[in-house]
């Protein structure tokens, strides 16, 4: 029944914001004067503004496309006449393995310090990894990536500064993607097995002979693990616009680039489909949080 409830507010959230964007897209100016030659007439205006619909009261125009959307039409590109779901499509699983490995890298790394830092608080390991992940955890997006470009790639010539191929390719792209994650989670890690190491099961544990390797990797972490889920599970979402930054800076062929490029060229339909593949993304991620704390912890299982 909660599964139930949340998935229903998750439906209403996506309307809520499918029609703020559709809304919203429509401030941006008129799409003509980018699709037509400068001097076109206002005549050769109004035949395009008629011939794609944009004619018609803004309200008018979010009825029908919401008409469309139940018989699978998400709309066409006005820049590549291509149905602009399968372009957002496209794009997304690419955003997707970037995403996943800049996560997965994180997460390891933060799970790793994050504990070494909890077993002697305050020690020389603790400051130490501390001062990293904070100042991974500061450092802006958009500053790292440029600066990595020009000291890297300008600078050094040692990696590519865009597109998309080998592994020389992901080097960038993923160091910036996990300096904010792996800064907010290994303190997260750190405070919640400080916090655990303390717990009466665990002396017991050390008292009955247990190797502090398992104490500390096995009793204590799954333990610490629902407020880490939580966090990775937000910056989950972050990353997923975060993304959007860093595949414009370094010219990665994922949704976010495509979708900057839409609004750029008022492509309305793309706007829309890449906004909406987003949003269900995030949704989706929220609701298998909520299912994988169950899991962590039975006592917060329902029926």
């Amino acid at each position: 029944m909660n599964l139930f409830r949340r998935t229903l507010l998750t439906l209403f959230s996506l309307v809520g914001l499918f029609a703020l964007v559709f809304f919203l897209s429509r401030v941006t100016g008129d799409p003509s004067y980018l699709f037509l030659p400068v001097d076109a007439s206002a005549e050769a205006r109004a035949a395009f503004s008629r011939a794609q619909g944009f004619d018609q009261p803004v309200s008018i125009q979010f009825f029908s496309y919401l008409k469309s959307i139940l018989n699978g039409d998400f709309g066409t590109s006005l820049r590549q006449q291509r149905p602009a779901m399968d372009i957002a499509l496209e794009a997304f699983p690419v955003t997707l393995r970037l995403i996943a490995v800049s996560l997965s890298i994180a997460f390891a790394g933060a799970l790793l310090f994050g504990c070494l830092a909890a077993i002697r608080p305050r020690g020389i390991a603790d400051r130490l990894i501390s001062l990293v992940s904070l100042a991974g955890a500061s450092a802006p997006d958009f500053w790292v990536a440029i600066m990595l470009v020009l000291v890297f790639s300008v600078k050094l010539d040692l990696l590519p500064t865009s597109g998309l191929g080998g592994p020389a390719y992901w080097v960038l792209p993923v160091f910036v993607l996990v300096l904010r994650p792996f800064g907010l989670l290994g303190q997260v890690v750190r405070g919640a097995m400080i916090q655990t190491l303390s717990a009466p099961f665990i002396k017991t544990a050390r008292a009955k002979g247990v190797a502090e390797q398992r104490v500390v990797f096995v009793h204590a972490l799954r333990n610490a693990m629902l407020p880490v889920v939580t966090v990775a599970g937000d910056l989950t979402a972050s990353l997923l616009n975060g993304a959007v930054i860093v595949e414009t800076v370094f010219g990665w062929p994922g949704i976010g680039g495509v979708m900057i490029n839409a609004i750029l060229q008022r492509d309305f339909a793309v706007i829309q489909a890449t906004i909406l593949v987003t949003a269900v993304a995030i949704l989706a991620l929220n609701i298998v949080i909520d299912l994988a704390y169950g899991w962590l912890d039975p006592r917060l299982r329902t029926a």
